[in-house]
């Protein structure tokens, strides 16, 4: 199922970036972050209520706060800076640039999370830079 959700992620972030981009025309980056950010806001606590998980909020341990809140902080800076450079860039650039979080994203999980280094995982890093630099230049 994890398959299934992380197919519609891709096709989501595929659609904010385009939309982002017409809708970002004219618009500060960072008010324009911020209006999303709204949205999204709005979203998760609507799904929260929905799904009746509020009440779960009390039994959050005192160490995952401190990683949510800054994992929220990491987003926020993220969505800030997507948003800066998709404003000044062109997507088709951008986005590979942006994409290329999945090999940062590999390399720190197998530093910081101890996850186990396989000759499928170098030598997809290995191609997904390739891809990111062809893709650039």
């Amino acid at each position: 199922m994890w398959v299934a959700f992380a197919l519609l992620s891709a096709i989501f972030a595929a659609l904010t970036s385009i939309l982002a981009k017409i809708g970002i025309e004219g618009v500060d980056s960072y008010l324009a972050t911020a209006i999303r950010t709204v949205v999204v806001i709005i979203m998760a606590w609507g799904i929260v209520f929905i799904t009746g998980k509020q009440h779960d909020i009390t039994h959050i341990a005192q160490k995952s706060w401190v990683f949510l809140i800054l994992s929220g902080c990491a987003t926020g800076l993220s969505w800030l800076f997507y948003y800066k450079a998709l404003q000044m860039g062109e997507v088709s650039k951008v986005v590979p640039i942006d994409k290329f979080s999945v090999v940062i994203s590999m390399v720190l999980a197998f530093v910081i999370l101890g996850e186990k280094v396989n000759i499928k995982s170098i030598v997809g890093g290995i191609l997904i830079t390739a891809g990111t630099f062809v893709m650039i230049l």
